[in-house]
C-alpha cells in the first residue's frame, strides 16, 4: 500500500484508491512498476535477495496481496492464478481423510472439486443446507476440519449468518472459510465476523473488467497465512505478475464501481419482482428475501447479482437471452459490463441433475450480473427479453 497509509488510519475507500501508490520504488514513480522477471539474481553465493523466483515471490504480486489483506483486515494474503486455485490451496489445509462441511448450493466449480476429492477418498465432504439450522447443528456436532461458507450463495443468493456458524464451527476446532467473491471486502469483511480465511476469485469485482483470471486467499492468523503461502508455492498455484498488475489497477476503482453496480441491481430487482412472467426474484436487498435481515446486519451492500426464475423453463430462457443487447450471455460476473447466465447449463452444469434439484437450480433460473451501464438501457433490454419469454408460454404449456 501507499507508504503514507497505516492499516487502520484511512477509510477503506482511500485504501483501495491508494493501493500500491508510491510503493517505495527508487525512481519515485506514483504507479508501481510491473516486475515481469521470472528470476532474480543472488547477491553472491548463498546470499539471496528478497526475491529469488517469481513462483515463490514477486514484488508486483506482493503489492496486490498486501492490499487485499489490508482491505479484508487479515494478517496476510496469497494471490493465486485463479479462483479455483485459491480454493484448491485452501483445501490442502485439510488433512487426508479430513472432513469438509460445505453448502449444497455452492458454486459449481467448488462442488466439482470437493466431490472429486470425496469420490477419490482424499477428503470427507458433507454438503448441507446452511439455511437449515438443525442441519448445521447436526453437521457440526461431529468433528470437521473445515467449514466452507458461501454467502451470498451462487446463484440463489442464500445468506448465511457468518458469525453464528463461525462460532459453532470454531468451537469444534474447524477452520472457517468464507468465499467472499460475490461481495468483495467493499461490501463484506468475513474475517471481522469470525472467519479464519477468505477466498476470492479476483476475476470478479476486485479486478472488475473481465480481462484477468485470478484468485486470492486472505488469512486472519499469520500462521495460517504461512501455511497457505507454502502450499501455493509448493503446488505452483501463485498468480502471474502481469495479472496482478492489472488486478491492482482494477482494485483502485472498486468502491466507485460497487456504488454504481449496487444502485442498478437494487432498481432492477425491485422492477423484476413485479413483472408478470417472473416467478421469483432473489436479491438480498429486497425485503422479501429470506436473508434480508442477516444481509443488512453483516454486509455494507447487497451486491450486484440478481437471480430470477421464469415460467416456461428452457424454452423461455432461450427466448429471453436471444436478442439481448446490454447483457452478454457469458459465464463469470463482477465486470463493469452486464452478463446473463443460465446456471443449469453453464456455471453449474458439472453438478449432477439430482444435486442441482436439491440446490434449487431449476431450468428456468437465470443469473444476472448487473453492470454499470445506464439503468434505463438495462431495464429496457430486460423488458424486451421478458416479452420474448412470455411469447413462448402458450406453446410451452401445450407441449408440457
Amino acid at each position: 500500500m501507499s507508504k503514507s497509509l497505516a492499516k487502520d488510519s484511512a477509510s477503506q475507500v482511500t485504501q483501495t484508491v491508494r493501493a500500491g501508490i508510491e510503493c517505495g520504488d527508487p525512481t519515485g514513480c506514483v504507479v508501481p512498476p510491473l516486475h515481469l522477471s521470472a528470476t532474480f539474481a543472488f547477491r553472491g553465493f548463498a546470499d539471496k535477495r528478497a526475491y529469488d523466483y517469481t513462483r515463490s515471490g514477486n514484488p508486483t504480486r506482493d503489492l496486490l496481496a498486501e492490499a487485499l489483506s489490508e482491505l479484508e483486515r487479515g494478517e496476510g494474503g496469497v494471490v493465486t492464478a485463479s479462483g479455483m486455485a485459491a480454493i484448491t490451496v485452501v483445501g490442502y489445509l485439510v488433512p487426508v481423510g479430513g472432513r469438509i462441511v460445505a453448502p449444497h448450493d455452492c458454486y459449481g466449480g467448488t462442488y466439482r472439486l470437493f466431490e472429486a476429492w470425496r469420490q477419490r477418498g482424499e477428503r470427507q465432504v458433507e454438503f448441507i443446507d446452511f439455511g437449515d439450522e438443525s442441519a448445521v447443528r447436526a453437521a457440526l456436532a461431529r468433528p470437521a476440519a473445515m467449514v466452507w461458507i458461501e454467502t451470498p450463495s451462487n446463484p440463489l443468493l442464500r445468506i448465511t449468518d457468518i458469525a453464528a456458524v463461525a462460532a459453532q464451527a470454531r468451537a469444534g476446532g474447524a477452520l472457517v472459510v468464507v468465499d467472499n467473491t460475490f461481495l468483495s471486502p467493499g461490501w463484506q469483511q468475513p474475517l471481522t465476523l469470525g472467519a479464519d480465511i477468505v477466498v476470492h476469485s479476483t476475476t470478479k469485482y476486485l479486478n472488475g473488467h473481465s480481462d484477468v483470471v485470478g484468485g486470492a486467499v486472505v488469512a486472519r492468523d499469520r500462521a495460517v497465512h504461512e501455511q497457505v503461502a507454502w502450499w501455493a508455492n509448493c503446488l505452483g498455484l501463485t498468480g502471474a505478475p502481469f495479472d496482478s498488475y492489472l488486478t491492482l489497477r482494477g482494485l483502485r476503482t472498486l468502491h466507485a464501481r460497487l456504488d454504481h453496480h449496487g444502485r442498478n441491481a437494487q432498481s432492477l430487482a425491485e422492477w423484476l419482482e413485479v413483472q408478470s412472467n417472473v416467478r421469483q426474484v432473489w436479491y438480498p436487498g429486497l425485503s422479501s428475501h429470506t436473508g434480508h435481515d442477516i444481509a443488512r446486519r453483516q454486509q455494507r451492500g447487497y451486491g450486484a447479482i440478481v437471480t430470477l426464475e421464469l415460467d416456461g423453463g428452457h424454452e423461455a430462457v432461450r427466448a429471453f437471452v436471444s436478442g439481448l443487447t446490454c447483457f452478454s450471455l457469458a459465464e463469470s460476473l463482477g465486470g463493469v459490463e452486464s452478463l446473463v447466465a443460465h446456471p443449469a447449463t453453464m456455471t453449474h452444469s458439472s453438478m449432477d441433475p439430482q444435486a442441482r434439484t436439491r440446490a434449487g437450480l431449476t431450468d428456468g433460473l437465470i443469473r444476472l450480473s448487473v453492470g454499470i451501464e445506464a439503468l434505463e438501457d438495462l431495464r429496457a433490454d430486460l423488458a424486451r427479453a421478458l416479452a420474448r419469454a412470455a411469447s413462448v408460454l402458450p406453446r410451452t404449456a401445450l407441449s408440457a
